[in-house]
């Protein structure tokens, strides 16, 4: 009984710090991968621009296990306006340290990682109101293949968020 109790007492403080810590999100979704992450399926994530005179930072967020055999990640991100700009990158991103350890955050054996789409080296405003739509797609490789990963192992989670600029 005394375990039961104090567990909940954890979740409820988890679920307390979680929120109350992140007042900068303004957008901030995640979208569950099945077993493994085809090379053609596409997260997609809409959100309404918020205002659009503030710089904001933007990321594509993972949760990956230690399935993920891979010491990095190739996306295809793809931002679209509201009036018809279309805007894509094919992304790297560092997975693991030299010696092979997964990177990110995590107590358990799921890392969670923040990845710097928009923000980072110049501050990013939404220069168009409406509705803006965002695609993420991996684009791995084995080395010495032409052919990509069609199924890619060891994501769980793909997420995007918005959140305000610390500096304006």
């Amino acid at each position: 009984m005394l375990r039961k109790i104090s567990g909940l007492i954890l979740i409820v403080l988890c679920c307390f710090f979680s929120v109350s810590c992140d007042s900068n999100a303004v957008f901030d979704t995640y979208k569950s991968v099945p077993k493994e992450w085809h090379k053609d399926s596409i997260a997609r994530f809409e959100f309404t621009a918020p205002d659009t005179t503030k710089n904001y930072n933007l990321f594509v967020n993972l949760r990956n296990t230690d399935a993920y055999k891979f010491s990095n990640l190739f996306l295809i991100v793809e931002l679209n306006y509201p009036h018809g700009k279309t805007v894509a990158d094919t992304l790297e991103y560092k997975m693991a340290a030299p010696n092979g350890e997964l990177l990110g955050t995590g107590f358990s054996d799921i890392k969670e990682n923040k990845l710097w789409f928009r923000g980072y080296k110049t501050p990013f405003k939404f220069n168009e109101e409406g509705n803006y739509t965002v695609n993420i797609q991996h684009a791995m490789r084995k080395n010495g293949t032409v052919n990509g990963v069609e199924r890619l192992k060891g994501i769980t989670d793909i997420g995007f968020r918005v959140e305000k600029a610390q500096k304006e």
